[in-house]
């Protein structure tokens, strides 16, 4: 089955890692995409920060566009990537060592793909 996995941060909660720290695990990420490349299928993606979001929202007389995520979570989607396994219990095994999760505000949202 397959699922897509967003990583989402908390960017107001970035300041509180020590660069040391946020450096280390940013490059087990690249181990962790090494480790699982036989269950990614599509290409996934690192995204640019929140502010290069540009939204298309339904208006009362149209769509508007507006500057930014429009959005009233905290968090902020900063990539995704497509996985293969064989059920949810799979999805979650493969996310749960996803390094950055033990930075504050990091978290990996696990939504099934609709296959027609």
């Amino acid at each position: 089955m397959k699922y897509v996995i967003m990583f989402t941060t908390t960017p107001e909660l970035d300041a509180e890692v020590p660069s040391e720290h946020a450096e280390q695990v940013y490059r087990r990420t690249y181990d962790w995409f090494g480790t699982h490349r036989e269950v990614m299928t599509e290409s996934g993606a690192q995204l640019k920060p929140v502010s290069t979001a540009t939204t298309v929202r339904h208006g009362g007389d149209g769509p508007v566009v507006a500057d930014g995520p429009f959005s009233e979570a905290k968090e902020a989607i900063g990539g995704f990537q497509v996985i293969d396994v064989p059920d949810l219990d799979a999805a979650i095994a493969v996310v749960k060592t996803w390094p950055l999760l033990e930075l504050p505000g990091v978290a990996v949202e696990i939504r099934p793909i609709i296959v027609y």
